[in-house]
């Protein structure tokens, strides 16, 4: 049997941090208000793309944690300011892409093309997003015990741990906007594919406004 103590990370405590973690991805954000307007605009496929894109922005913060790069968000004002700024100005960029259909496209290479920038900019928007930086400088060490495994590896298993919760999240966001979008456009609604990503242009900048006021400090 194995002792308490010989566990990397405290068993006993996997349990909160999951439930704070599931809070924590469940309340309105960028990651989330964005892959709703874009699933509910261009489908389910390219959803899952900025899916993607997203998890491993996520996964590149988790390990910069790890290695206590992060950490520099909390001593230098001028560096979280320009991080917070350029998500913003990232955002209302998509939001104007959107609006215009910049993304329209009808070929499968350039369907595939389209995806594959669709996941660069998810990448993007959660690198340049300051609340994944937050999460994981103040949440993540409160779940790390001095009498397990050495901080690092609690870090990146916990941090794996954020990871697989917020992509099950977030495909489930976009499983229920395409749903949605779908009985739309069946009722007669939705048809209007320019009016939907116009839509999803004025959601994203709507977003971009609250997170320029919801990550001041």
């Amino acid at each position: 049997m194995v002792a308490h103590g010989d566990w990397p990370v405290d068993p006993g405590i996997i349990g909160p941090f999951l439930i704070a973690v599931l809070l924590v991805e469940l309340t309105p954000g960028p990651n989330m208000g964005y892959l709703a307007a874009l699933s509910a605009g261009q489908g389910r496929r390219d959803g899952f793309a900025a899916v993607a894109g997203v998890t491993a922005g996520l996964t590149a913060y988790m390990l910069a944690a790890a290695f206590g790069l992060t950490e520099i968000f909390l001593v230098s004002r001028p560096l979280y300011e320009a991080l917070r700024w350029a998500g913003v100005a990232f955002l209302l960029w998509l939001a104007w892409d959107a609006w215009n259909g910049a993304s329209d496209v009808g070929t499968v290479d350039q369907n595939r093309q389209s995806r594959w920038r669709l996941f660069l900019r998810g990448f993007v928007a959660n690198i340049l997003n300051p609340k994944a930086a937050i999460f994981y400088i103040t949440l993540l060490p409160s779940f790390i015990q001095v009498d397990h495994a050495a901080p690092r590896t609690q870090a990146l298993i916990f941090g794996s741990l954020h990871v697989a919760v917020s992509a099950l999240v977030h495909c489930s966001i976009v499983l229920g906007a395409a749903s949605a979008a779908n009985v739309l456009a069946k009722a007669g609604r939705g048809g209007d594919l320019s009016g939907l990503r116009k839509a999803m242009g004025v959601v994203i900048a709507l977003i971009a406004v609250w997170l320029a006021w919801e990550t001041r400090r």
